[in-house]
This record gives C-alpha cells, structure tokens and sequence, in this order.
C-alpha cells in the first residue's frame, strides 16, 4: 500500500464542498493499494455547447484524482503537493452518462509524482488518458 494516510471515501468526499469538484458533481468512488477513483457525471455542469463532454471538465477530474493522490502520501501538512504539469488526450466523445477517473502512480519521488490517469465511460471504454507531474513542496 503506498497510503500514508488512512482514509475513507467519505472523508474524502467531505474535502468537494464549495469547490469545482463539487460543483461539477466529481466524487471519490473507489480506493485500492496504490489507485483511486472518482466519478464524473456527463451533464449540463460538464458538456460542452456542442452537448459532449468538455475536455476541462475531464482534465479537471484528472488533476483532482492525482492532486488528492499525492496528498494521500505526502508529510501533510509539512509538505504540499501542487500540480505543474497536465497532459491529457482525449480519446472518444461521450455526451450522457458518467465516467470514471483513476489515478496510479508512474514514479512516486521525494520531489514529484507522477500519476496516469485512465478516464474510462460505463462501458469500460476509454475516453481520454492523461498524466500529471505534482511538486512535493517541503518549508
């Protein structure tokens, strides 16, 4: 398990209220050894005008998933943990529904993190992929 912290979904989910995770209706679902997953609605909070899913509406569900991720392992409150670099593809349009997010590490370092992150539809296909790079800030 790479946890330092043992958490629930429910506290978790606790950390969305007055925030763009919780206003885009984004919630922890599910939580393994070394993963954690979210799910995202595909609703009028997340679509585009053109009725898909926005592209930054799922890279705001990827960072979220890989920013709590590096929390969940970090000296917290000591260190911090912020996002310096998003990349995402977006694979395949979807326009009702929900998706789901998981992160799982690519290299977990004393300085950053490095998460990919799956965005997959309730079919199990995928919609986008993307990778995070966090900084592990230290006073």
């Amino acid at each position: 398990m790479i946890w330092k912290y043992k958490t629930s979904l429910e506290a978790l989910n606790q950390t969305r209220s007055h925030t763009a995770v919780e206003h885009l209706g984004i919630r922890f679902s599910a939580i393994g050894d070394d993963w954690l997953e979210a799910v995202m609605p595909v609703d009028h909070r997340t679509r585009q005008p053109a009725g898909i899913l926005h592209g930054g509406a799922t890279a705001l569900l990827a960072e979220t998933i890989g920013s709590v991720s590096s929390v969940l392992i970090i000296d917290w409150p000591r260190q911090q943990a912020v996002g310096i670099e998003l990349n995402i593809s977006h694979l395949r349009s979807i326009s009702q529904g929900q998706v789901t997010g998981r992160a799982t590490p690519i290299r977990i370092g004393r300085r950053t993190h490095v998460w990919d992150i799956r965005v997959r539809d309730e079919e199990d296909r995928l919609i986008a992929v993307a990778r995070l790079t966090m900084a592990i800030l230290s006073p």
